[in-house]
């Protein structure tokens, strides 16, 4: 469902125009968020909004662009034709322009990027909105269009969770909820919902410092932001701290943080404990939104810039009580926030990550103390990216004594029993993710 709130006040045409650059940046292999940094702040949040329910849509879209017009439309024109048709689709409650409107607005935007295709723009959108309902029941017996994520992707979660696939792919297509996590030396959960109904917005508290507001804004509307009293972060991703101190830390404990960009599990570990943090990433520009996120919270950690897996680089042999090490991985788990992430990704990616995540736990594991812990973290729901990784893991290191955590959650589900209490429904669902605690003998 498109989060229309962002959708502000540049005409329609111009953000479709924008829009469609999008979408063709995205089919040409780039991130979403890499097609958006160029543009200003007056058409960002607006585009933002089309182009992630364009991605959301872009199977169906393309299967009725296939149908509705066989031959192939130059890029420009196919990406916008594919963003007309995207939004043109029945969705849930009331959408914010009529159909007229988005048809003459496309057609618009069309003369604009090729004057001679506007005829031929204009022509098919009238003929989706005249034939709609069988277009649309036309395509959805190819599973593409029925989903709207690659055919090896269903395939994999099919797999991976034959029980609750279609669920997992429906709830992709979802607007993903903003939660927020209060800053645990500024103030409670529950003081910041006070907080936000003073300023006349409606929130609840879901989590120790977590808080679900209940209609999205910019974070610049928020009380305190700027002043560090509360940050955006998943309701999923804030189980990381608290899963690795749940032991308890002495303080100034040693505590390194691989792959630590942007920096929100950085973040929330000191807001919760005295620790001597090693922030580690291996790209610098991302390192630099750790350094700014810390200071608008008024934390410090040492921050590294080098490859987590080679320790020789930057380990000074300094073991740590306890390791964060949130890998890299598909971003399944994540594909309500990056809807453009399924149509990136390859299936032969997963095997490449897997391998990364192998390498980078078997570099960190010595780096631990005896007697102390290492969280591995992914924001996937792929079982290769999960438990299937930490069994390999505790295969080739078992016999050094690593041994898994019962009470770490496992592989959660971006589905209602992704809660902190998962014996009830939850009243916001978290992200997909995989936690493991792996613990070193003391001796």
């Amino acid at each position: 469902m498109l989060d229309w709130f962002v959708v502000t006040s540049p005409p329609l045409s111009r953000l479709l125009d924008r829009t469609a650059d999008a979408v063709a940046a995205v089919r040409a292999g780039r991130s979403l968020t890499e097609a958006l940094d160029a543009l200003d702040g007056e058409l960002r949040p607006g585009v933002l909004a089309l182009a992630s329910e364009v991605m959301r849509q872009l199977g169906t879209a393309v299967a009725l662009r296939e149908r509705l017009a066989p031959r192939v439309p130059p890029p420009p024109v196919d990406a916008l034709l594919l963003s007309a048709l995207a939004l043109l689709l029945p969705r849930e409650g009331a959408a914010p322009y009529t159909d007229h409107t988005l048809v003459d607005q496309a057609v618009t935007a069309a003369r604009q990027r090729s004057p001679a295709a506007s005829g031929f723009v204009n022509a098919v959108l009238r003929r989706f909105v005249r034939e709609r309902a069988a277009l649309v029941e036309a395509v959805r017996h190819q599973s593409v269009a029925a989903f709207n994520h690659p055919q090896w992707w269903i395939e994999r979660v099919r797999q991976d969770w034959p029980a609750q696939w279609r669920e997992l792919l429906a709830a992709d297509n979802q607007a993903p909820p903003m939660v927020l996590r209060v800053n645990a030396r500024r103030g409670t959960a529950h003081d910041y919902v006070q907080r936000l109904a003073a300023n006349g917005r409606s929130a609840q508290v879901v989590g120790p410092q977590a808080v679900w507001l209940t209609t999205p804004c910019q974070v610049t509307q928020l009380p305190g932001f700027a002043d560090g009293d509360v940050s955006v972060q998943d309701l999923s991703a804030q189980r990381a701290a608290p899963l690795l101190l749940g032991r308890g830390l002495a303080p100034g404990a040693r505590v390194l943080d691989a792959c630590a960009a942007p920096g929100g599990k950085t973040a929330h570990l000191l807001e919760l404990a005295d620790l001597d943090l090693v922030a580690l990433d291996v790209d610098a520009a991302r390192l630099q939104r750790v350094q700014q996120n810390l200071q608008r919270l008024q934390l410090r950690a040492t921050l590294v810039c080098a490859d987590a897996r080679a320790v020789n680089s930057w380990w000074d042999g300094t073991p740590f009580d306890a390791v964060l090490l949130d890998a890299p991985c598909s971003a399944s788990g994540i594909v309500r926030r990056h809807p453009d992430v399924r149509w990136l990704r390859r299936a032969q990616d997963l095997a490449t990550l897997a391998r990364t995540q192998a390498e980078l736990l078997d570099a960190l594991w010595p780096t631990v103390a005896a007697g102390g812990v290492l969280l591995y973290a992914t924001c996937s729901i792929f079982r290769i990216e999960g438990q299937q990784q930490i069994d390999a893991f505790l295969q080739r290191h078992g016999t050094q004594g690593a041994q898994q955590d019962g009470n770490a959650p496992g592989h959660l589900l971006p589905l209602p029993d992704n809660g902190f209490d998962r014996s009830a429904p939850a009243p916001v669902v978290g992200d997909g993710f995989f936690y493991a605690l792996i613990h070193k003998p003391s001796h």
